[in-house]
């Protein structure tokens, strides 16, 4: 029985993601921005004045990807496709730079 991890019929993209999602810093980062959303949530279901602007904290931490919101349609759940989705983008890269940072280069130590 072989692992569906290292089928070679995987396309490398998808081998990828399922990377870059598998670091610490990325589930870090996606639980934070899932925490954002629902303290947004919460706090603009208040009767305070300021209470509209909770919005966009979610979307300026998942900026730029979530800016796609500017395009969307006019619908509340459009908001939660961009900060979903700005989310999801910037945890790959996050995954990815932290990937490459602990695989590191060779050759890049200092010459002397």
């Amino acid at each position: 029985m072989t692992d569906s991890h290292s089928t070679p019929s995987t396309p490398a993209v998808l081998r990828t993601v399922r990377e870059a999602l598998g670091s610490l810093a990325a589930r870090i980062y996606l639980a934070g921005c899932a925490v954002l959303l629902v303290w947004a949530v919460v706090v603009s279901q208040a009767d305070q004045p300021d209470a509209s602007f909770a919005g966009v904290v979610p979307v300026f931490a998942t900026a730029p990807a979530s800016l796609i919101l500017l395009v969307l349609p006019d619908h509340l759940s459009m908001v939660f496709v961009a900060v979903g989705l700005g989310a999801l983008v910037n945890a790959v890269l996050i995954g990815w730079c932290a990937r490459a940072l602990r695989r590191g280069r060779t050759g890049s130590g200092p010459t002397g």
